[in-house]
């Protein structure tokens, strides 16, 4: 090939905006970094120690953000995206993430939980919503002809983000010092040595703390915003293979029609069921573990960050399964997996058995966001997949917010988490029979005027070849 059978610098540039695997690389960055979220569970000892604040206190800030992502953040990035793209709405959600998270670790020393709960609750919930369902939407449209691995393969992001958090932040030298202090606080505070209550935390570890808010919000206003500029829409060139979407893909029904529909409420109670057990186990799992094991909260936080990885892997292993067995069966098998686990999780006081109980339901709930953008696409098509899917995100906002709560409440007044267990459990085994109560019907066949216009056509083609042959020569 000579120098001018060489693309041009602009045919190049446009080449590589159009790489699907390049722009999904961008959406799977951008869900590690609202991924964090996910991470809470770190915070919760330093703040409770340096506040004083009980459980059910420290864990309202994580649920309201849980809540904002899904049931309002992802509404309006659903909407807005399907008009506008996903790449302003990528950006907008990344710049309110990062801003929450700086507003928290800058005032809430100074105002206390109102203030947690306004910036990093509302306004990061909001933002890490709008962030999670542009590539999500977006990616799933690039790869049609394997929707369940797209889906999985962007929402592992978002598990990956809080196991790769969870390796970096406990490890800094002030914010170690920090937990480590706050746990010493609270063993004594518990204790009957009558020395707890006079214990406080050093102004240097309250500063390390929301330090660590502060700098998590700028890498989430640089990397993310850089990452999101590169989001766009699959182009609609005729022809053209690797982007073509199928004819399913390309109809859908809208949201009205969506709202409608039992099917809709179907998958939204199984988004919820599958949702409420990991997210119980995610904002509280310190002391979930503390209460089976005994071991200590130091001890303990940095095994549960390397079990977070099984968040990502699930939402990838179980997205791409239901490529093959179909997102009924994937949802089906997951609540039976996670119901056994929870029934026996109350006896595995052996920190093995605790750990690798955990492990398994976070598999499944992350499996649960990695098989439903393919179930919402396969059930409404994905015309509106954006919209649709937020709507269907609500389910995970209600679950983050009543899951953590009443877990907490339950702590706080009888000692313990365990007696919940078995109750979720027996939700999770009922719900083994949503998804086949959410089989699409059959379509009706189709009506013999549906093929009147090409009869008529063929008939006027048929009478003018007659008139022509009949004309004089």
């Amino acid at each position: 090939m000579n120098r001018f059978d060489r693309p041009s610098l602009a045919t190049r540039i446009e080449r590589l905006r159009n790489n699907r695997w390049l722009i999904a690389g961008a959406g799977v960055l951008v869900m590690m970094l609202t991924g964090t979220l996910y991470s809470w569970a770190i915070f919760t000892q330093p703040l409770i120690a340096s506040f004083h604040w009980d459980l059910r206190e420290c864990t309202c800030a994580y649920a309201i953000a849980n809540f904002c992502l899904a049931a309002v953040g992802a509404v309006i990035g659903g909407f807005w995206q399907d008009r506008r793209g996903p790449r302003r709405v990528a950006i907008t959600g990344m710049a309110l993430w990062g801003l929450g998270n700086i507003l928290a670790g800058w005032g809430t020393a100074a105002w206390g939980a109102p203030w947690l709960f306004l910036s990093y609750g509302l306004i990061g919930g909001v933002g890490a919503g709008m962030a999670y369902i542009a590539p999500v939407s977006m990616v799933t449209k690039w790869f049609p002809e394997r929707r369940g691995f797209a889906g999985g393969l962007v929402a592992g992001g978002f598990g990956l983000g809080a196991f790769v958090y969870n390796q970096l932040v406990p490890r800094l030298p002030s914010f170690r010092a920090a937990a480590s202090h706050a746990g010493d606080l609270l063993a004594a505070t518990a204790s009957d040595s009558g020395v707890g209550p006079a214990l406080r935390m050093a102004p240097a570890d309250i500063a390390a703390v929301m330090h660590a808010f502060i700098g998590s919000g700028c890498v989430y206003l640089t990397v993310g915003v850089l990452a999101a500029a590169l989001f766009r829409n699959p182009p609609t060139v005729a022809g053209a293979a690797a982007f073509a979407a199928t004819t399913a893909a390309q109809q859908g029904l809208a949201p009205s029609a969506v709202l409608r529909s039992p099917r809709f409420y179907l998958l939204w109670l199984q988004l919820f069921a599958n949702s409420i057990a990991g997210i119980t186990v995610i904002s509280n799992a310190v002391f979930i573990l503390q209460d089976l094991t005994q071991q200590p909260a130091s001890h303990l936080a940095p095994l549960f960050g390397l079990v977070s990885i099984c968040n990502a892997v699930g939402r990838l292993f179980w997205g791409a399964m239901s490529d093959r067995i179909g997102c009924r069966a994937t949802f089906a098998l997951m609540f039976v997996i996670q119901a056994a686990v929870l029934f026996l999780l109350p006896a595995a006081h052996h920190l093995a058995l605790a750990l690798s109980g955990f492990g398994v339901l976070l598999l499944c709930c992350g499996g649960g966001f990695g098989t439903m953008p393919a179930y919402n696409a396969e059930t409404f098509g994905a015309r509106f997949m954006g919209r649709n899917y937020a709507l269907i995100l609500t389910a995970w906002g209600f679950a983050g917010l009543i899951g953590p709560l009443l877990n907490a409440r339950a702590k706080d007044l009888t000692g313990s988490f365990a007696g919940s267990l078995p109750l979720v459990a027996s939700v999770l085994l009922a719900s083994v029979l949503l998804p086949y109560f959410s089989a699409r019907p059959a379509q009706p066949a189709p009506r013999a005027s549906c093929h009147m216009p090409s009869v008529r056509v063929m008939l006027i083609s048929y009478l003018r070849r007659l008139r022509t042959m009949a004309r004089p020569s």
